[in-house]
Order: C-alpha cells, then sequence, then structure tokens
C-alpha cells in the first residue's frame, strides 16, 4: 500500500474515515449500551470509526466487529488496540450473526449497528476496482480472498442477466442497451478494466442524459457490486438474524445508502413493530403483540452541515428500533432464525 496523497500512512484508519451520522447513532444506541455489561455487535467494522466512538463513549461496553474484507480488519484493529480485549474482531459476513455470537458463547447482545454499502476504505484503494474514477482492475469483492469478481459477471452474464441487474441493482434506464454492448464488446476482447466499462457507459448512454444526475457510470458500478458481494440477498438474511441476536431491551440501528437497502430495513423493522393479530379480533392476543418499537419516525436523514463535511452521508437513510420481548414462534417460523441453544 502506498501512503495517501496528503502523506498519511494507509493503516491510519482514524484520519481516512469520517464515520456518517456518528453522534445520531451513539445517541440511539445509548439507552440500551448503558446497562451493565452490554455487548455490540459492528455488523459491518470497516475501518472501526463507530466502533472506536462506541468503546470511548461507553467504558464498560464490549464490541464484536465483523466484517468480510481481511484489510479492513488488520486496519480496525491497530486502530482498536489501545481498548483490549474490550473488542473482539472476527472475519465473517454479517448475516453470519447468530453463528460468531454462539462460536463466543453469547447468548444476546444489547446492540447491533450496520453500516451498509462501500467503504470508504473499498474506495479509496484504487485497485479494488469499486470506483469509475480511477482505472483498475474489474474486482469489486468486498473479500478479496474468494468469489466472482466484476469481471467474471461482464464476461459471462448474457444480455438478460446482465440487463437484469443494471436495471434491479442499478436502476438503470439504459440497461438493455449497455448489456448488449457489453457483450459485443467481449466478443473482441474480455473486460478486465474498470477504464474500458466507462468508455462502454458513455458510448451508451445518451449525452444529454450524461450532463444531469451526477455520473452515469455510477448506477452500473453500484449494480456489479451488489451482484459480486450479494449484498441484498445478504442483508435480507441479516436483518431478522440481527434482530435475533438482539436481548429485550436491545437495540437495532441501520445505516442505508439506496433505496434497494432501505426498502429491506424497513420492512423488517416494520413486521416486527406491527401487530400480527387478524384484523377484527375484540382483544389482541399476546402473541400477536409487537415485538419491535421504532425508535426514528421514518428514514432520518443527514443534515445540511453534515453533507458538507462527509460527502458519504449525502444519501443516507437510518432506522433503529428496539427489542419489546421475544420473537414469537408463528413469525420466528416464517423467517427468522432461532437461536441454536
Amino acid at each position: 500500500m502506498h501512503p495517501d496523497v496528503d502523506g498519511r500512512e494507509p493503516d491510519d484508519a482514524s484520519t481516512r474515515h469520517t464515520p456518517v451520522l456518528l453522534e445520531r447513532c451513539l445517541e440511539l444506541l445509548a439507552p440500551a449500551l448503558e446497562a451493565p455489561g452490554a455487548v455490540m455487535v459492528d455488523s459491518t467494522l470497516g475501518m472501526g470509526g463507530h466502533t472506536e466512538a462506541v468503546l470511548a463513549r461507553f467504558p464498560h461496553v464490549r464490541v464484536i466487529g465483523l466484517d468480510r474484507d481481511p484489510q479492513a480488519l488488520a486496519l480496525a484493529g491497530r486502530r482498536l488496540a489501545p481498548f483490549g480485549e474490550r473488542f473482539t474482531p472476527v472475519h465473517a459476513i454479517y448475516d453470519e450473526i447468530l453463528d460468531v455470537l454462539d462460536s463466543l458463547g453469547i447468548p444476546a447482545v444489547q446492540g447491533v449497528l450496520m453500516d451498509l454499502g462501500v467503504s470508504s476504505l473499498q474506495l479509496d484503494e484504487t485497485e479494488r476496482g469499486f470506483s469509475y474514477s480511477q482505472d483498475a482492475p474489474l474486482d469489486m469483492r468486498m473479500d478479496a480472498t474468494v468469489g466472482q469478481t466484476a469481471a467474471d459477471v461482464l464476461n459471462t452474464y448474457d444480455v438478460r442477466d446482465l440487463t437484469r441487474i443494471l436495471r434491479e441493482y442499478g436502476e438503470e434506464r439504459f440497461a438493455q442497451r449497455i448489456a448488449r454492448r457489453i457483450v459485443a464488446q467481449r466478443e473482441t476482447a474480455p473486460l478486465a478494466r474498470t477504464g474500458e466499462l466507462v468508455d462502454i457507459l458513455r458510448a451508451s448512454i445518451p449525452a444529454a442524459t450524461r450532463k444531469t444526475g451526477g455520473n452515469p457510470a455510477k448506477r452500473t458500478f453500484q449494480a456489479l457490486r451488489i451482484e459480486v458481494n450479494g449484498e441484498l440477498e445478504v442483508l435480507e438474511r441479516a436483518l431478522p438474524a440481527s434482530i435475533e441476536a438482539l436481548a429485550v431491551g436491545g437495540r437495532i440501528v441501520v445505516e442505508a445508502y439506496h433505496s434497494l437497502e432501505d426498502r429491506l430495513v424497513k420492512r423488517a423493522l416494520a413486521v416486527g413493530a406491527t401487530s400480527s393479530a387478524p384484523p377484527g379480533l375484540p382483544v389482541e392476543p399476546e402473541t400477536h403483540r409487537p415485538f419491535l418499537r421504532l425508535v426514528t419516525r421514518g428514514a432520518e436523514e443527514a443534515d445540511e452541515l453534515e453533507r458538507e463535511r462527509n460527502p458519504r452521508s449525502q444519501s443516507v437513510r437510518l432506522r433503529a428500533a428496539e427489542r419489546l420481548r421475544d420473537t414469537p414462534d408463528h413469525l420466528r417460523d416464517r423467517g427468522a432464525p432461532r437461536r441454536s441453544s
């Protein structure tokens, strides 16, 4: 790794990353983390900014930090070393939260924090291929040791599948045009670099469209990243698992950065915060009462000051909920995983 352009060493995580909505996250987690012996799971550790703040603000709290990216774990581990045994890093995807807690002998936790999407580290490391602003290998894997790359997707998916992921995950209205050009281009030579993909996008999207709405490459790069890492499938499994990991009185706080993520979060929290009793019953049965309480009114956004200070906060949508009681069996059986004994 090379020093950053301003001379900072690349392992100095504290100067490379500004956590999004940090104070609001701490405020929302505080009522749960003030419990004696509280444990929090940072499901998307990244460079450890949120976890560092939690460990500093709540001196008795232990944090289990999950990340699928070995490089992020190494950077965060150095940053958080002063907290000793209060921090436990784990190489895992966050839908594995229950297995991780079982392996550590932790029956339930008081807090779960998810800061979704691509991390600052992954965007900053040019060779990871997440950024459309610099030429790099078409990789985009959050864990660069396993799985298919963006190049694999671009060079093997047919027009229909490419169109589907660009349309569904990138909300790209020129998806089919882009997909056809990708397939035509790879007949000459396989795509290997982000610069080649940007050239295809520039040729596929009308000039008038390219002048408005930000860089049009953002949509395709987002779609490929989501596909390569199975992000929505992971999130759909992780949300009920994370709720199941919470002790009564525990809180889950989730920061999403695009509508596809936020929709899944909203739906999962709404299931827990809504009565499951059939309509028209004169008395609501205890087993059908909500097991979550929403602690944010809709999705909260960053204010203008934060958006200016931290560009990554531009699109954030924050939601939070508190566990009121155990998940009813009839709901757990329909999707929420059961804790192993």
